[in-house]
């Protein structure tokens, strides 16, 4: 029986009190069915209804302003929020820390990986990622406040090994979205920036008796989508919203590069002036070599893609994004998780397939916080929650791991004259710490791994080994003792001798 057409405020009265909806979306509004959002926020305005819902999302839903978890973040609408990032939706994220609502975070990868399981009618997720981190039950289970306190994830033994398990959980309604439907249903996702993962949150349920709800920027006739482009097929959906104003991202009603219908030169593309975050932007790049599959963080390491596009060796290597990205320039800012010019565009899952299996050879990721045992935190800190994303899949699993970030923060100002460094103005933070305040990174599971850890800020690089951090390079002309120790809260152990970072970073 084909899907009936109805009105966002139609659909939004489909969704019962204390429903499990899951959402599919990403960072910047991408692929983000925000008519639906808006309409559930509508009704509850009006009438106070649905009430206690829980939500379920891989990504980071919204745009740090008026997108995503946001529109939802009203006191009494939401009971509680599994989320694979937090730090899209600031509104929610206060919710959050006011104990208003519940909250998990767990990593986009196995909340991926968990629609896959549910749709299967698996029990659910077994996996290594995760393990030693803030998501071990034996640190915090994932739970992000105080008034989150059932356990989601256990921790089982499985052929002499540990593993986390992540079981299946009930869903509701799912609120996905694509570009054209057509009578029957079937959904395209052909002027989306993604593709993420639509028909797993759609399978997931329908396996669980619930409804699908998908929202669409235009009707096309019938077999007018080739069968090759039907992204989710009409069989697993239930009802369609049109919204004919639908943004392929918050800054962009429709790019075509964005899609891998048009390619750009990537000189179009803006390099950004020379600062701190640029040196450490040229540093990381100093590992990237030809041939290697690269993932790229967001915040600062999203940088590297710029440099690289500068000096050319993007041409010889492959920049991925977690949201399903293969090749081309990753964009930066709010729109990351898209990419200028893909060569390919696959389903979220099945790139956490590739990520967790071991595919990338180097992940180029932010820091927040880090120790001397080489921990990192990226995803609670102090009044900030952005939570994790993808960065455990990727920093657990990838074959080299270079966090990018400055020393301190909140206030630094630095100068850049004649190739070298000078600190005008220090930090207020310091993000060299004595113990992080979450586990996002375990340097000693790392270590137990063999796998290499670079540490690159805009005057030093440390490198995890044996007896923890290390302190290898400097930058030029700054004093050891007052530009980088005085402002560590630990002492890391010091290469001799210590290299100076090439000048040329600075220029």
């Amino acid at each position: 029986m084909p899907p009936k057409v109805i009105s966002a405020d139609e659909a939004a009265k489909l969704i019962h009190p204390g429903s499990t909806v899951a959402i599919q979306g990403s960072g910047g509004a991408v692929a983000e069915p925000t008519s639906l959002l808006r309409a559930i926020r509508r009704r509850f305005d009006t009438e106070r209804m649905p009430r206690n819902l829980t939500l379920i999302h891989a990504t980071g839903l919204g745009d740090r302003d008026a997108a995503g978890t946001d529109i939802l973040a009203a006191i009494g609408l939401v009971k509680r929020d599994i989320a694979g990032h937090l730090g899209m939706a600031p509104l929610m994220a206060q919710m959050i820390i006011n104990n208003n609502i519940e909250c998990y975070n767990f990593p986009q990868g196995v909340i991926s990986h968990l629609f896959s399981a549910i749709g299967g009618r698996k029990p659910g997720v077994l996996t290594k990622v995760g393990l030693r981190t803030f998501v071990d039950p034996r640190l915090e289970g994932g739970r992000m406040n105080a008034c989150t306190r059932e356990e989601l994830v256990s921790v089982v033994n499985l052929a002499g090994e540990e593993w986390l398990f992540f079981p299946r959980l009930q869903i509701d309604v799912a609120l996905i979205r694509g570009t054209f439907v057509d009578p029957s249903g079937n959904l395209s996702y052909d002027e989306e920036a993604v593709i993420l993962e639509g028909i797993a949150i759609a399978q997931a349920a329908r396996a669980c008796g619930g409804i699908v709800i998908v929202q669409a920027r235009a009707a096309v006739e019938a077999n007018s989508i080739h069968p090759k482009s039907v992204r989710v097929p009409g069989i697993c959906v239930d009802y369609v919203v049109l919204d004919p104003d639908q943004k392929q991202t918050t800054l962009n009603f429709y790019n075509p590069a964005l899609a891998g219908n048009r390619r750009i030169a990537v000189s179009e593309l803006a390099s950004p002036p020379l600062d701190e975050r640029k040196v450490i932007a040229r540093r990381a790049a100093q590992e990237l070599y030809p041939g290697a599959v690269v993932n790229l963080g967001v915040g600062m390491p999203a940088g590297v893609a710029t440099v690289a596009t500068d000096t050319g060796i993007i041409n010889s290597l492959t920049f991925t994004l977690e949201q399903g990205t293969i090749g081309g320039v990753p964009a930066g800012g709010i729109e990351f998780g898209v990419a200028y010019n893909p060569e390919a565009i696959i389903p979220e899952d099945q790139q956490f397939n590739f990520y967790d299996g071991g595919g990338l050879d180097i992940a180029i990721l932010g820091m927040a916080q880090t120790d001397a045992d080489g921990n990192v935190n990226v995803s609670k800190v102090g009044p900030l929650l952005p939570g994790c994303g993808g960065f455990i899949n990727i920093s657990q699993n990838a074959k080299k791991v270079v966090f990018c970030g400055t020393l301190t923060t909140k206030g630094l100002v630095c100068e850049i004259r004649d190739r070298t460094l000078r600190i005008r103005k220090e930090g207020a933070i310091q993000k060299f710490v004595s113990k992080v305040e979450q586990v996002t990174f375990s340097g000693r599971l790392a270590q137990e791994d063999g796998r290499t850890a670079l540490y690159i800020t805009e005057r030093a690089v440390f490198e995890l080994r044996r007896t923890g951090l290390t302190l290898i390079e400097i930058a030029p002309g700054l004093d050891l003792e007052l530009d980088v120790l005085a402002h560590m809260a630990f002492r890391p152990a010091i290469q001799e001798p210590l290299k100076v970072m090439d000048p040329a970073f600075f220029e």
